[in-house]
């Protein structure tokens, strides 16, 4: 099981983590955007306050994501 231990916001609601693994990858927030709790995301002030909450990403008590879905969904950033 894969545990994000950095995340930083980048432009166009994009997101650099980075894994337990030491692997970067970037994740488009932009396709969830429309869905059901995520709407929130939109507000980028909002979107921007993401951090990390049990290895995980999370926005607060009503939004988060699973790590291990992060890390097959996400796009590695080869260094």
């Amino acid at each position: 099981m894969r545990e994000i231990v950095n995340v930083e916001v980048l432009p166009n609601y994009e997101l650099l983590l980075t894994f337990d693994n030491k692997v970067k990858k970037v994740k488009d927030m932009k396709p969830y955007l429309e869905q059901g709790v995520f709407r929130k995301l939109k507000e980028k002030e909002f979107f921007n306050k993401v951090k990390i909450s049990f290895g995980t990403i999370s926005w607060g008590e009503d939004i988060d994501m699973c790590a291990d879905s992060l890390y097959e969904t996400s796009t590695e950033i080869k260094e």
